[in-house]
């Protein structure tokens, strides 16, 4: 018998939170920001396991050496899964070492994208075939289509003149709108906001960017803004699955990207894609930035000029739509948001 005992870990406690991590760093892991329940198992109170899940994806995993092979891993992620369930959750990812991979394979996780330092597993009925095979009957993609990912926070020049850009050198162009809701402007208003502004385009198709674009799944750094070597290896995942699962199944040949002057997470990003996509065939088109007044448009500059009450410098830097809808009611309750915190992500 193991006699291993479950434990709920206050994640809000330091010291429980700080045990956890002393754990996760005997295997050069850490505990990621973005954490919201950890499970640990202990044997003769000390932890010899331990797994975490960040909404639906399960990470920092940890098994200590001896147990390995025990099942111990089965334990841990059938506990997350079930809390999962309980709260409504029936698809799930799992974020971890490629030389884990097997563990979960085992228990009927399917591999979608590895890097040399991570890998990104999916489980449940909903999958990623599932969504691609949804996009090509339903969204309109044609063979040969150019595609852009943006998170539009909010919609300005800069991003009108990128999408102008591909498509006048493209037959349809795909603008993917990040789908995570965990930027000030809200996914339901960006993504409304970039229709309204390319409307004069008709080879203009506006897609949310769902699960497997720049997700909490994908790549969760990008909203954290967490760098290094963790950054680069949740980067390489997303270009992994944009090259292996959006441009080999639904015919894109072309991503352009805005050169990042600024910061240093998607600037990182863009080169992985540039080291990325040519393996699937697919050309990554880096265009400089729009200028205004001398310095590159770009949504934080906006944000920070609406921050300090600047609306009219702002409105140099959008289009007439994205400027009407921050005179609304609801446009001026995102700019109080965004004067009130503590930095305008």
């Amino acid at each position: 018998m193991l006699d291993l005992k479950q434990e709920v870990i206050n994640i809000k406690d330091d010291n429980e939170k700080a045990e956890v991590e002393r754990f996760l760093n005997l295997y050069k892991l850490t505990l990621d920001k973005d954490v919201d329940y950890t499970l640990v198992l202990r044997q003769r109170g000390e932890i010899v396991a331990t797994c975490s899940k960040a909404g639906r994806v399960l990470k920092c995993f940890a098994v200590k050496e001896e147990l390995r092979g025990e099942g111990v891993a089965s334990l841990l992620v059938t506990s997350l899964i079930d809390v999962l369930f309980d709260q409504g959750i029936y698809h799930c990812f799992v974020f971890t070492k490629p030389e884990s991979t097997k563990i979960f394979t085992s228990l009927n996780f399917k591999l979608l994208a590895m890097g040399e330092k991570a890998a990104l597993l999916e489980n449940g009925l909903y999958t990623i075939d599932r969504y691609i095979r949804s996009l090509r009957d339903k969204s309109g993609i044609i063979p040969g289509a150019a595609a852009l990912v943006m998170n539009c926070n909010p919609f300005t020049l800069g991003h009108r003149y990128l999408i102008e850009k591909a498509a006048g050198e493209n037959s349809q162009v795909v603008v993917f709108v990040v789908e995570e809701d965990k930027s000030l402007f809200p996914f339901i208003d960006r993504i409304e906001l970039v229709k309204q502004g390319i409307s004069h385009l008709d080879n203009v198709l506006v897609i949310p960017g769902g699960e497997y674009i720049i997700s909490s799944a994908t790549f969760p750094s990008y909203f954290i803004r967490e760098r290094g070597e963790i950054s680069k290896a949740f980067a390489q995942i997303d270009a992994e699955i944009f090259g292996k699962y959006f441009c080999r199944e639904l015919g894109i040949k072309r991503r352009y990207i805005g050169m990042e002057p600024y910061c240093e997470t998607t600037n990182c990003y863009n080169e992985i894609l540039k080291t990325t996509l040519p393996k699937y065939g697919v050309e990554v088109v880096e265009i400089p930035r729009c200028i205004e007044g001398g310095k590159p448009i770009s949504a934080s500059s906006v944000r920070q000029l609406i921050k300090e009450g600047k609306l009219q410098e702002a409105a140099a830097l959008i289009p007439l739509s994205t400027l009407n809808f921050l005179n609304t009611v609801r446009g001026k309750e995102i700019m109080e948001r965004i004067k009130s915190s503590s930095a305008p992500h």
